[in-house]
């Protein structure tokens, strides 16, 4: 690719957007998302655009694998900043088939600076090994250990103080999402969170 390229592209967006009332004046007036969307930094899935929303719209944070690692300051402070000062009303983990972070954590290889990282991925199949070696089929396993990474990431975020206070002052919902990567839809997992964090919520509650 050129790179000149996206310079192009920026002016007939630019353009574009000129013909719209207001469009930049608005953009640059601040914002006030209603969702949290915690993705995959994968190229090939974007927060926006799958969900047909609009700049302004969506606070966003990517990295490797959608993971909410509990020591991880960056999407700490992302979940912080959403949540406390933007007051985001849903927060999102959204996972996608066939992801390169997760097929990762199924293999022994080293990977170098990844390792760490991929730990915490790991540590997802550890809590879950039971079930997912029971699947024969590699293809179906995979599949399976996104949505259930996707689920750890979720109980990870309801762990955060801040959320569990805006659960109880405004009703925020946390979500599961897949994006299959080879059909285009978007899929809820429609995680039973109540069922699943009944034997935990005592641990990690802040009054």
């Amino acid at each position: 690719m050129d790179i000149k390229k996206v310079f192009d592209n920026n002016r007939e967006w630019v353009k574009a957007q000129l013909e719209k009332p207001d469009y930049f004046k608005n953009l640059a007036a601040g914002q006030a998302p209603e969702i949290l969307y915690i993705g995959c930094s994968d190229s090939r899935v974007t927060a926006e655009e799958l969900m047909g929303l609009q700049p302004g719209d969506v606070f966003v944070h990517r990295n490797i694998a959608n993971m909410v690692p509990n020591t991880d300051l960056n999407v700490l402070s992302v979940i912080n900043y959403a949540v406390q000062h933007l007051k985001v009303n849903h927060v999102v983990v959204c996972g996608h088939y066939n992801c390169g972070g997760v097929k990762a954590a199924m293999e022994q290889s080293d990977l170098g600076i990844l390792n760490p990282w991929l730990k915490n991925v790991r540590d997802v199949y550890r809590i879950h090994r039971k079930e997912l070696n029971a699947i024969e089929d590699p293809a179906v396993r995979y599949d399976r250990f996104v949505e259930l990474n996707v689920q750890e990431q979720c109980i990870n975020v309801i762990k955060a103080v801040e959320v569990q206070r805006a659960i109880i002052e405004r009703n925020l919902t946390v979500h599961g999402w897949i994006f299959d990567v080879r059909s285009g839809k978007l899929i809820d997992l429609a995680i039973d969170f109540e069922n699943i964090t009944k034997n935990i919520s005592d641990i990690y509650r802040i009054e």
